[in-house]
């Protein structure tokens, strides 16, 4: 079973945690998380596009000459697709993008990222997350003492109002809640950070299928 170094906010070593090896430790399924992560980026689509036919398009109603005699084409309207101003013709119209998603496939696929962030030594478990104040030196500091850097996902059961400001103004540093947390997010940091309680919860809901 993987073993992982508990830190406390300095960077120093509080205890040794024992991860599941089931949740942290299989072999990245790489069909299951490109799956899994088009899905939630075809989800984040608002799919609001939209675009007026000739039956939208104001105008028209009168056709614009008879139909014989004039030496031109026969015209019914002049809001038809080939005049300007006219409507659209199979345009697109408001739809949803989401894709289905069978929910062992989502879950291997968060077992998958986890594991990957473990193999590359980029997760880091620490004992709370706790910032006095809402500023954003106290919550660089913390990543000093970690040594993180770059782009980072911070993932706990909650996070105090003091947190979300002292990291407000860090643009590398996103927050997700255990309960929220998603395959997509977790691949597009460097670096994971995970409390303890969310490490528990993590391998209680992913521990069985």
């Amino acid at each position: 079973m993987p073993n992982i170094n508990v830190l406390s906010q300095a960077g120093k070593k509080v205890a040794d945690l024992t991860l599941s090896e089931y949740v942290f430790g299989i072999e990245p399924h790489q069909q299951a998380l490109y799956d899994v992560v088009n899905s939630q980026r075809a989800a984040m689509r608002h799919g609001t596009h939209d675009v007026k036919n000739r039956g939208e398009v104001s105008g028209g109603g009168k056709k614009p000459w008879r139909q014989k005699g004039t030496g031109r084409a026969r015209q019914g309207s002049t809001r038809s697709p080939q005049w300007r101003k006219g409507g659209i013709v199979f345009g697109p119209t408001p739809r949803s993008y989401a894709v289905k998603m069978n929910q062992k496939v989502r879950q291997l696929a968060l077992r998958s990222a986890l594991s990957y962030h473990l193999v590359k030594n980029q997760l880091k478990v620490v004992d709370t997350l706790n910032i006095d104040a809402p500023k954003t030196k106290l919550f660089k500091d913390l990543l000093t003492s970690l040594g993180i850097e770059g782009k980072t996902l911070v993932v706990a059961n909650s996070f105090s109002e003091n947190e979300v400001l002292a990291a407000r103004n860090i643009p590398t540093i996103a927050f997700s809640q255990v309960s929220h947390v998603s395959v997509y997010d977790i691949l597009n940091c460097k670096n994971l950070v995970l409390t303890k309680d969310a490490v528990a919860a993590l391998e209680e809901v992913l521990g069985n299928d």
